[in-house]
């Protein structure tokens, strides 16, 4: 094991910090579209997602999607989705990214309840 951060950089991978919340949640800093926000890393969430309320927030173009969300014991939820934006977490970059629009309330009436704050969004394992 003490040659793996050598082995993951010689393989380009980039180091982000990331704070652990009182709910065991993995929370870190991204930038989309040049605005800084606060997420949980879920490698468990098969994209990554902005809350509707974002929307304005993040400079989203918003557009209509088919797909319905679910997850953290809610399911058929309406989502949009907003391509073509740029996510940078610590100096890594993607330049055209695709992000899910849904309602997280029910992600962070939960944070809240359990005394932890609220976030943006989720870092999925698109990423």
């Amino acid at each position: 094991m003490k040659n793996l951060p050598r082995i993951l950089k010689k393989e380009n991978y980039k180091k982000i910090k990331f704070k652990v919340t009182k709910t065991q949640h993995l929370l870190l800093k991204a930038s989309i579209n040049g605005i800084k926000g606060k997420f949980i890393l879920d490698t468990g969430a098969s994209t990554s997602c902005v809350d509707f309320s974002h929307i304005e927030w993040f400079l989203l173009e918003a557009k209509k999607s088919k797909t319905q969300a679910s997850g953290a014991g809610a399911t058929g939820m309406r989502t949009q989705k907003a391509v073509g934006n740029q996510l940078q977490l610590g100096n890594w970059i993607d330049p055209n990214f695709e992000l899910v629009i849904f309602d997280l309330s029910h992600v962070n009436k939960a944070l809240i309840e359990h005394k932890a704050k609220p976030v943006h969004g989720i870092i999925g394992a698109d990423i």
